[in-house]
């Protein structure tokens, strides 16, 4: 490990012949976006895979969840969660809706759905809940709740390629469900993304919505824009869709490996995981935000470089928002660390990582 430097993640890639053959097809047609036959043979092996009908691909995680709100016609109040990426609340904001925060559950590290009724006023219109490090949020509660009250529901589900619930793709759930397949996540495209809605006529609107508005006949019938996913990096998700049953396999192994060195510390909390979570992240929680910043301090100085996700609680930035007290929220976002997991991270890494760690916190 000596002189090499280990990152939070790294991306999953295939061997960059195989990338280099589908590239090959793409020079020779001459076909580099605008639903080119890349990125339907990339949507097709994605939904076959995920055992679902419907998927539209388009350029990343952020406007997949711009096309979901606006795919719904939202209007007023949306309820989400203060622990996540700014991505999420800046595209509320950006689609002229007010996010409205329930506090998380310190356990799950989801929204607690107990909180959720509370803030219900007469402008809600939705419910955005993220599946946070891939672990499936409570989405009986909430599918009730949303039912309830007469309320849409779109899930993030930027980090959770790969998770089943209960017999179904998570990706079912909600809805539209959005996700990521940016580079650091499970299955990548480099940049990219993908809106899921299981309604025909709410999966055609979303393919209108990535092209400008146009329908078939070329007239503009929606406020669209350009979510387009391009050949190039439907091709690299493509060559990496072939591995992802092994990074899954793969991450898992490793985060149960952190877990048994670092269940020694009885100081160290653990995100609680359903069983259906794809282990896409291995966040330590630490009695204190001093202790917190010694281990970083210590692992950078081997080069070794962890991530406070998410750090800071995303209601403090009061730039773009108001602030509003989230007690669990921000407790936990000041404790919280990520550790290095990645296909290519050894387990003799992950064995010194996680006993430095255990040094500063026994």
């Amino acid at each position: 490990m000596a002189n090499k430097s280990i990152y939070v993640t790294m991306p999953t890639l295939a061997p960059l012949e195989e990338v280099t053959q589908l590239m090959q097809g793409i020079w020779e047609r001459g076909i580099m976006t605008h639903n080119g036959p890349l990125v339907q043979r990339f949507e097709k092996e994605v939904a076959d895979y995920l055992h679902l009908r419907n998927i539209v691909s388009v350029t990343n995680g952020t406007i997949a969840i711009h096309m979901a709100i606006r795919a719904l016609g939202l209007k007023g109040e949306i309820i989400t969660t203060p622990f996540t990426f700014i991505a999420t609340i800046s595209s509320i904001i950006w689609e002229g809706c007010t996010p409205v925060f329930v506090d998380i559950d310190p356990d799950t590290l989801n929204m607690d759905p107990s909180k959720i009724e509370e803030k219900i006023t007469e402008h809600t219109c939705a419910i955005l809940p993220v599946h946070v490090f891939g672990n499936p949020c409570e989405v009986e509660q909430i599918d009730a709740i949303a039912k309830k009250h007469n309320l849409r529901v779109i899930y993030d589900a930027a980090h959770a390629v790969g998770v089943n619930y209960k017999g179904r793709s998570i990706f079912e759930y909600g809805d539209i469900s959005t996700t990521s397949f940016h580079a650091t996540k499970m299955l990548n495209t480099a940049e990219g993304g993908a809106c899921f809605a299981l309604d025909d006529e709410l999966h055609e609107k979303l393919k209108r919505l990535r092209f400008f508005g146009f329908d078939d006949r070329k007239d503009v019938v929606d406020d669209g824009t350009n979510g387009k996913m391009t050949e190039v990096h439907a091709a690299i998700g493509i060559a990496n869709l072939r591995y992802l049953p092994s990074a899954l396999a793969d991450r898992q192994e490793k985060y149960m490996l952190y877990k048994e060195i670092l269940s020694q510390c009885p100081e160290l909390k653990f995100q609680r995981i359903n069983e259906a979570c794809n282990y896409s992240y291995f966040p330590v929680i630490f009695p204190s935000e001093a202790t917190l910043l010694s281990v970083e301090k210590k692992l950078n100085a081997e080069d070794i470089y962890p991530r406070r996700y998410f750090y800071p609680s995303v209601n403090t930035f009061t730039q773009i928002l108001p602030y509003v007290e989230m007690p669990v929220s921000e407790d936990i976002s000041k404790r919280i660390l990520c550790l290095p997991l990645y296909y290519g991270l050894a387990k003799e890494d992950i064995e010194r990582i996680a006993n430095e760690v255990l040094l500063f916190s026994l």
